[in-house]
């Protein structure tokens, strides 16, 4: 067997390397809500990365899955689900299918998601991946994320799981009032996530950290390359 594809060393084992992200990468790192450390012990997110990559899947950094895309982070995956604050009754969209591991995160903390991807590739492989880690109730759609999906809108929180140069008009407008937006906003070099929620005088803007995500393609996004 070649190291291409060989899918995990002898001895590695998932639950116990997702056991060590949690504790190292995020419960000493920040101030996570339990609810949000729970998710993600739960998501088997070496299910969502390519095989030879696997034994890589709970270190801390993006991995790339194809289509010149990555799977963020656990640590930037964490920081988005605790921004969006969520209770557990509410939909939830997830902007930037991709490996569909974030949408799993987001299953274990809304009481329904509805996640579109641009690369019809890369939804299927999303949903094939979700469906065989048991959230096969993940609504996968294909289509440009930045104009979100009006006929299911509105939406108690939109994560964005890529970089736009504004906030997007289309998916603030599918926000339920007191609803929140996480987004990545700045240049294709870098950008800060950026918390919007949506009140009765008008959007209500935070900055959280600094981050750097693949640019969101799409109408409202970077334009369509």
């Amino acid at each position: 067997m070649s190291s291409t594809e060989r899918t995990t060393p002898l001895g590695w084992d998932a639950t116990e390397a997702r056991a060590q992200m949690v504790e190292q990468q995020l419960r000493r790192r920040g101030s996570f809500d339990e609810r949000v450390l729970e998710a993600m012990t739960r998501v088997p997110r070496e299910r969502f990365v390519p095989k030879h990559l696997r034994q890589f899947a709970y270190e801390d950094g993006a991995l790339p899955i194809g289509d010149r895309q990555t799977i963020s982070q656990p640590f930037i995956v964490a920081t988005i689900c605790q921004l969006l604050e969520l209770s557990g009754g509410e939909r939830v969209l997830d902007v930037g299918t991709g490996s569909g591991y974030q949408a799993a995160v987001l299953a274990e903390l809304a009481a329904e998601v509805v996640t579109i991807e641009r690369a019809p590739g890369l939804a299927r492989s999303a949903r094939a991946a979700l469906l065989q880690s048991g959230y096969g109730e993940v609504e996968v759609l294909v289509g440009d994320g930045s104009l979100g999906v009006p006929e299911r809108a509105p939406f108690a929180g939109i994560a964005v799981a890529a970089a736009a140069p504004v906030v997007p008009p289309a998916l603030y407008g599918q926000l339920a009032e007191g609803g929140r937006l996480v987004v990545p906003r700045g240049g294709r070099g870098g950008q800060q996530l950026v918390v919007v929620e949506r009140t009765a005088a008008g959007p209500r803007e935070r900055a959280s950290l600094p981050c750097r995500f693949v640019p969101l393609v799409g109408a409202e996004g970077f334009g369509d390359s």
